[in-house]
């Protein structure tokens, strides 16, 4: 007897334009027999993408325009799973994002109490880490841009918001001196204690021999103060997400013969190494997420997640609604 396909509709965050968002419910694309259908629990507002999205200033992007569903930060349970799909009902599964919802966008598309999606885009997580596992995207991102605690060592960090901060926990778990983060927000300041990483303000550090600096700051006007402090042969990595064009004066940076490289976004192989670290209790994610609502105050949520120094991390919960 075949599975009984569950109701296809969902409750969804829906940015109708920039600064204005709704909850809607939506029909949702039928799954194929490689796709599962997932009720979400939790999903996590992000401060960077998600950002430009509600302000209107994200560059042009595959799949941009209104109205959309954005996230990529969810975590729920499978309730259905198409013969091909390989998972079960009942398995719990990270949701990097999902494009089901006919004429609305999905971009990122998970923000939403159910989603269609393709099985082999998910990553099965162990139930202990409950709405911890939001925060999964974020660590493969920072994982992804210095390529692992094996790759050569990140001595300076710019920027302690939690992906900063998932940065230089990864960071502090390879060779070499203990990672500096530059933050200049005194509400963001605390936090690196135990992990193996110094915080301080950027007119506080004396450095000027930086070998590998990754900024996640996100500013384009930002590098020449980079560039200042590098060591000859040294690398800058951008691993924020830049809405205006990124520019240098070249002189400084041709004296220091300076390297730049852009993070892209994470790979399945990065989600799959940072569960790794996670499973074997060399990665802790705790102390990130800060605030906490149900889903059904989306609004208030986003402006607080934008507009609130203090939240690190902001979450929807959807457990009333899926």
């Amino acid at each position: 007897m075949s599975p009984t396909i569950p109701n296809l509709e969902a409750l969804a965050v829906v940015l109708e334009e920039p600064e204005r968002l709704s909850l809607r419910t939506l029909a949702l694309t039928p799954p194929t027999d490689e796709d599962v259908v997932v009720d979400i629990e939790w999903s996590g507002i992000s401060t960077g993408t998600e950002r430009l999205l509600w302000s209107g200033r994200m560059p042009e992007f595959p799949g941009m325009g209104y109205p959309l569903v954005p996230g990529y930060e969810s975590v729920g349970r499978v309730v259905f799973a198409g013969p091909q799909a390989g998972l079960e009902v009942g398995q719990p599964v990270f949701v990097p994002g999902a494009v089901c919802y006919g004429e609305v966008r999905g971009l990122f598309g998970g923000a939403s109490s159910r989603v269609v999606v393709p099985a082999k885009r998910l990553l099965a997580v162990d139930d202990a880490l409950g709405e911890q596992a939001v925060l999964l995207a974020l660590a493969a991102t920072a994982y992804h841009a210095i390529a692992g605690p094996a790759s050569p060592h990140v001595e300076l960090i710019v920027g302690h918001g939690v992906l900063g901060r998932l940065l230089a926990r990864i960071a502090a778990l390879g060779e070499g001196s203990r990672p500096v983060v530059w933050e200049t927000n005194p509400a963001r300041m605390s936090g690196a204690e135990g992990y193996g990483y110094d915080v301080m303000a950027p007119d506080d550090d004396p450095r000027r021999d930086y070998s590998r600096i990754c900024d996640m700051s996100g500013d384009p006007e930002i590098l020449d103060s980079l560039v200042a402090r590098m060591a000859r042969g040294g690398e800058i990595v951008l691993g924020g997400f830049y809405s205006q064009p990124v520019c240098f004066t070249f002189p400084p940076a041709f004296m220091r013969e300076a390297r730049f490289r852009i993070a892209a976004e994470f790979q399945p192989s990065d989600l799959a190494a940072v569960r790794s670290l996670l499973e074997s209790g060399r990665l802790s994610l705790d102390g990130l997420i800060t605030h906490r609502v149900p889903a059904t105050e989306a609004d208030s949520a986003y402006r607080t997640a934008f507009g609130d120094p203090s939240c690190l991390k902001m979450i929807l919960d959807w457990r009333a609604i899926s």
